[in-house]
């Protein structure tokens, strides 16, 4: 495997980040997920995955201008970096050639 570790969730997070690249935000990759997964999660859990993976380079933050709508806080927009892009290359390959080894079973559909 690669030399760069990525959990499950993270790699979720960092698909997120990809998919909303430099529009990614915390609140929006929560909301994301959520839907995507049907179910409550932790925002917590989502700034500590994107703490972790800023800290491993999968990702780069910047941000926003200040807004009243927020209060005066500038929101926090995550970018997927190359070799952020690269571990989710290395991720896909390794579940494809897994997913391409399950046989055909019919179960009766």
């Amino acid at each position: 495997m690669s030399e760069h570790s990525l959990g499950e969730f993270e790699e979720l997070v960092l698909l997120l980040v990809a998919a909303n690249n430099k529009e990614a935000y915390g609140v929006l990759i929560l909301e994301n997920l959520e839907e995507k997964l049907g179910k409550k999660v932790n925002v917590s859990a989502v700034h500590v995955a994107l703490k972790r993976m800023e800290n491993k380079g999968f990702v780069e933050s910047s941000y926003g201008g200040i807004t009243n709508e927020r209060g005066g806080r500038r929101k926090k927009y995550y970018s997927i970096t190359s070799i952020g892009k690269k571990v989710l290359d290395q991720q896909y390959e390794v579940r494809t050639s897994i997913y391409q080894q399950i046989p055909k079973i019919s179960f009766g559909q």
